[in-house]
């Protein structure tokens, strides 16, 4: 049993918050009505994206300090360092393994369910020019592009260059030198820990505009594209919807299961998450609060810096399920036979052109292009076909690789032991359960904790 005493809600409160101020009740009622505007007033609903962009160019803000203290410190704070190379190659390794299962489990449905079968389209009648700026994009994206990219200009610049894999280096190279200065550096550390209570002081109070982003987000997908544009390519929607879930479900709710807690209870856990991701259609509008929450749910600090920025880059269960299946699509709907072998090259090159796309909207469509670009049987002028639906495909993405990196976080916090059972249990089941000292001085210097904090623990309710 973990040691320490239950932060407390605000004394000035019942101890419940009212149901009209629950961060995910807003959000749920911001879709409903956003979906509602767009659908009855589609110009006016396509003219509120800046709403919607708006808030998660807010959130991408403050991403890269999040990362870096967390990281930093964490590692500052661990006295064996080859910890954290044991968590890394973990990590990578449930990457990689899970990463390719979600490419074959979209391979295979697509040639089971054949959504592209029968529709007989005429390449020469696609207007390529439609795709013209994901395919230019798409001619950058280039396996040693990827890994220079890794590398900053500046220590400096990685934190202003919106790079993840960037912040991540530094962040793991200062944490180290902090360590190895450690006692000279602490100083260092501790204006570090201070500022990263400001950091995610910061979050809690961007989180409160999330309503306002999912409402002008979904206004615009709705009024831009219409929900008309979704029953012409019903099947392909629907197989893809269909095969996340099977995925989420069976695969990670195995995992879930073996790893000792339900896959249901981390859905309802992270209902908060779940419902900003799908209303901005990115999974970047949540990393700062999962990355909160998985600490909350017992995960060690260590852990949790490591594996969710990575897991952004390279642990994109729902990107890599749309990859094969949309380009399996295409080739069916165009009347193309794709031998075994040229299948196989599909998830080779997958698996590489998949790394480092960032949770934004978006990404899955440029990805989906330099894969097809080494099929020359299968013309890339194809993806005009999906174009239209691919904003209801990316909330799709969005929500099965937010899940992923979270049942990641918690299986390589338990291979590494550094995982604490008895939080996790209590955080699964809704309820409040004692921080670690060092964390409940943390927060009792920021005076009452936020309301999200709150209903993280369960002590609001």
């Amino acid at each position: 049993m973990a040691t320490g005493r239950a932060v407390t809600a605000d004394p000035k409160s019942d101890g419940r918050t009212p149901f009209y101020r629950v961060l995910y009740v807003q959000v749920l009622a911001a879709i409903v009505a956003g979906a509602t505007l767009g659908h009855f007033f589609p110009d006016f609903g396509a003219n509120l994206k800046p709403l919607g962009d708006g808030f998660v160019a807010l959130v991408k803000m403050i991403i890269a300090p999040v990362i870096f203290v967390t990281v930093a410190t964490g590692i500052a704070g661990v006295k064996d360092m080859s910890a954290v190379g044991s968590v890394a190659w973990k990590a990578m390794a449930y990457f990689l393994f899970f990463s390719t299962l979600a490419l074959v489990i979209g391979l295979v449905i697509a040639n089971v369910v054949q959504p592209g079968a029968g529709l007989n389209i005429d390449p020469e009648t696609l207007d390529a020019s439609a795709v013209a700026t994901y395919t230019e994009t798409a001619k950058d994206h280039t396996l040693t592009g990827f890994l220079l990219g890794i590398i900053p200009t500046t220590l400096f610049s990685a934190v202003t260059s919106g790079s993840i894999l960037q912040v991540l280096l530094v962040a793991i190279l200062s944490g180290v030198a902090i360590a190895a200065t450690r006692p000279r550096s602490d100083l260092v550390f501790d204006v570090l820990a201070s500022f990263s209570e400001v950091i995610f002081k910061l979050v809690h109070m961007l989180m409160k505009l999330a309503p306002i982003g999912a409402f002008g987000a979904i206004a615009f997908t709705i009024g831009e594209f219409g929900i008309g544009s979704l029953a012409n390519l019903a099947a392909l929607i629907a197989t893809f919807y269909l095969t996340s879930l099977l995925f989420v479900l069976g695969v990670l709710g195995i995992v879930a299961w073996l790893s000792g807690f339900s896959i249901f209870a981390l859905i309802k856990y992270l209902k908060e998450e779940l419902l900003l991701v799908l209303g901005t259609s990115s999974s970047e509008a949540a990393l700062p609060s999962l990355m909160e929450k998985m600490e909350i749910a017992g995960c060690r600090k260590t852990v949790v810096g490591l594996v969710v920025p990575t897991g952004y880059s390279f642990n994109l269960d729902g990107t890599n399920i749309y990859m094969t299946l949309a380009a399996l699509f295409i080739a069916q709907a165009v009347g193309v036979e794709l031998s075994w072998g040229e299948q196989l090259m599909l998830v080779l090159v997958a698996m590489v052109s998949s790394k480092g796309a960032a949770g934004v909207t978006g990404s899955g469509f440029v990805i989906l292009a330099a894969t097809l670009s080494v099929v020359p049987s299968v013309p890339v002028a194809g993806m005009a076909l999906i174009l239209g639906i691919d904003r209801f495909m990316s909330e799709c993405r969005a929500l099965t690789n937010f899940i992923g990196n979270a049942v990641a976080t918690i299986v390589v916090a338990k291979w590494e032991r550094a995982l604490d059972t008895d939080r996790l249990a209590a955080a699964m089941a809704g309820q409040a359960m004692p921080l670690p000292e060092e964390d409940i001085e943390r927060h009792e210097r920021s005076g009452p904790h936020s309301e999200a904090l709150a209903q993280a623990l369960g002590d609001a309710r």
